[in-house]
């Protein structure tokens, strides 16, 4: 097995709700290795997207131990947080949140230009090449079908070559095809690429496809 990536110990997370608070992650236990894929399952409202934003430092957990490349996070500042997901952490949504005012090339390049790195263009374009989204690499966002957006955010979220990709829900507005697709891509990316990948999901075929199988129920993750 690879090395470990992200290790969660006895992760807690909890809102306020009215003058308590409302435990949704009770002492989590999970470790993300490289060139893995993970899948969790569970109902509606389990929990699974406060999972994905706490392991992939977006959300605060409020007990427990996360370490993400052999570092304890717990007190890094936000600046330290934010080098972390650039550098290490790729993010796809179940909305694509593609830039309206961006074609698709762009938006594929804009995590690199936010990190003020210019010199992606041959890498896009291979990207673009090999994913079959060349011929619409012109186009903007409201002229593309939704697999395609899809696929766009998939490959903007490798652009800064990540060790892992959070996915939540990302086939829940596709079609079954489009759903194949999408599992065509991720193991093509884990394959060829070495990129771990967690994502959520209620598609049984999508969840199959891990090597490591997990499902959120009563506020605990459980291995399948």
């Amino acid at each position: 097995m690879g090395e470990i990536i992200i290790e969660a110990k006895d992760l807690v997370k909890t809102y306020q709700n009215g003058k308590g608070r409302l435990v949704v992650l009770d002492n989590i236990n999970i470790q993300i290795r490289e060139n893995s894929i993970i899948s969790i399952i569970g109902e509606s409202g389990a929990g699974k997207s406060t999972l994905l934003n706490v392991l992939s430092s977006l959300d605060v957990f409020d007990k427990g131990e996360l370490n993400i490349e052999g570092s304890n996070i717990k007190n890094f500042s936000e600046k330290q947080l934010c080098s972390i997901r650039n550098s290490s952490i790729g993010f796809i949504f179940q909305f694509h949140h593609l830039l309206p005012d961006f074609n698709v090339r762009e938006n594929i390049l804009m995590p690199a230009w936010i990190n003020k790195d210019y010199g992606k263009d041959k890498k896009v374009d291979e990207l673009l090449k090999n994913f079959g989204l060349e011929k619409i690499s012109h186009k903007y966002p409201n002229e593309i079908s939704g697999g395609e957006k899809q696929r766009a955010a998939i490959l903007r979220s490798i652009i800064n070559d990540p060790k892992v990709i959070f996915a939540d829900e990302p086939s829940g507005n596709l079609d079954e095809k489009n759903s194949m697709k999408l599992i065509d891509l991720f193991e093509s990316i884990n394959r060829n690429l070495g990129t771990s990948i967690v994502l959520t999901t209620h598609n049984p075929r999508i969840a199959n496809m891990g090597s490591d199988k997990y499902e959120l129920k009563s506020k605990a993750l459980f291995k399948r």
